[in-house]
């Protein structure tokens, strides 16, 4: 028997004695994205609970109802979410197409038959339960690309210390798959939802290896197109206004006025809170029913008037960690569908977090993006806890054969 084949021999009964016995549960697990994830859905729902509690001077006893229904989303959200950690790659990319297609069915069909909201035809009425299907279909994008971007065959599916170089075909099919769902949302019309959709594919295609010349022609073709959406007339009225206050706060007049007021009441909620805040429940923006769509645009500014700088820092703290979590996962990964899929999960995480915060405080426009975990809304949090379940999925298979093939 020569060397070489002894070699082989060794990695080959050493991957059949791993599959054998399998590594201990704790090895399996992250605990630091489990328990900040957690605990942030915890501070969440008390977040809402006192956002929609009852203005001051109700004598009536407290409204638990959103409280209710947060708490519901969340334990419905972990059940998922654990499922979606032991499903394979292969049996995603095996359902894609149709899960693909439901995807823009349900993009269509919420513009014949959805619910318009402040503006926005972006929801389905199922039961009691609203269904925003722009939301999972996030997870879907996220998925589509990562498919695309990643070698398919399994010899090259393994991860190199060096990206390869994507091919323009492949760039362009993704470009393909992400202005058609892009599309459909901007006829709601959701500008929040398309810009988290456009930062999802721009960071993964850069992660991908696409070639630097390529990206920078897909950016102008994006800031050609945005320019071309804000002097047409595919944006709503109120989202024109939006964007006045933020781009021209000196001149505001007319309809601008009401959301300058409305970021106004947002700021001084904030500042109310100083350092220790004014005590949970205790918020006089809050609890006088000052700011607008508190308990799911503008559920920071909760935080920030009642726990105060304190409080709100702890609760930037605990999304950080989940950010930092998903990232650290995305450079353990297996194989590059792996660290693709954890990468475009991150991007959609990150530009919420920075998005719903920095509206909250003036410093990005008002475009109605939910704070992952924190903010109300059935949609918005199973599309996050699933989506870190595939996270926690993708962290379970870092130690699978993939590793062991590459390493030896």
């Amino acid at each position: 028997m020569t060397a070489a084949t002894s070699v082989s021999f060794t990695a080959k009964d050493k991957a059949r004695r791993r599959r054998a016995s399998p590594d201990p549960w704790w090895m399996l697990v992250d605990p630091l994205l489990i328990l900040s994830t957690l605990a942030t859905a915890a501070m969440g729902a008390l977040l809402v609970y006192s956002a929609t509690r009852g203005a001051a001077g109700d004598f009536a006893e407290p409204d638990t109802s959103y409280l209710e229904r947060q708490v519901l989303y969340i334990l419905v959200g972990l059940v998922v979410a654990v499922a979606a950690v032991f499903v394979p790659p292969q049996m995603i990319r095996k359902f894609f197409p149709a899960i693909f297609l439901m995807m823009l069915a349900g993009l269509l069909v919420v513009l014949q038959f959805g619910v318009e909201v402040n503006g926005t035809q972006a929801w389905l009425v199922l039961g009691l339960f609203r269904l925003q299907p722009s939301e999972p279909a996030k997870l879907v994008l996220i998925i589509g690309l990562a498919m695309i971007l990643s070698p398919s065959s399994r010899v090259s599916a393994l991860k190199s210390s060096v990206p390869a170089i994507v091919s323009l075909p492949r760039t362009l099919a993704a470009l393909a798959m992400t202005l058609v769902p892009t599309a459909l949302i901007m006829l709601q019309p959701d500008v929040g939802t398309t810009l988290v959709y456009l930062v999802i594919a721009l960071l993964m295609v850069v992660v991908s290896g696409v070639r630097v010349r390529w990206i920078a022609l897909l950016a102008i073709v994006a800031i050609v197109g945005a320019v071309g959406i804000y002097r047409s007339d595919v944006l709503a009225e109120y989202q024109e206004a939006r964007l006045r206050v933020y781009l021209f706060p000196s001149d505001v007049s007319g309809e601008s006025a009401s959301y300058a007021f409305n970021v106004e009441q947002a700021q001084i909620a904030i500042g109310n809170g100083g350092l220790r805040g004014q005590g949970l429940f205790q918020g006089t923006q809050t609890r006088s029913d000052l700011v607008p769509q508190q308990q799911t645009d503008f559920i920071f500014t909760v935080a920030g008037e009642e726990l105060g700088l304190r409080g709100a820092s702890v609760l930037m703290g605990l999304l950080a960690l989940v950010l930092f979590r998903v990232w650290r996962t995305a450079q353990l990964a297996a194989t590059p569908f792996d660290q693709l899929m954890s990468t475009g999960i991150f991007a959609m995480l990150v530009f919420q977090t920075f998005q719903s915060v920095g509206m909250t405080m003036g410093m990005m426009p008002v475009t109605g993006i939910p704070l992952p975990l924190v903010s109300y809304g059935g949609s918005s949090m199973l599309t996050t806890l699933v989506a870190l379940g595939l996270v926690a999925g993708v962290y379970r298979r870092r130690l699978g054969i993939e590793g062991m093939t590459r390493t030896h």
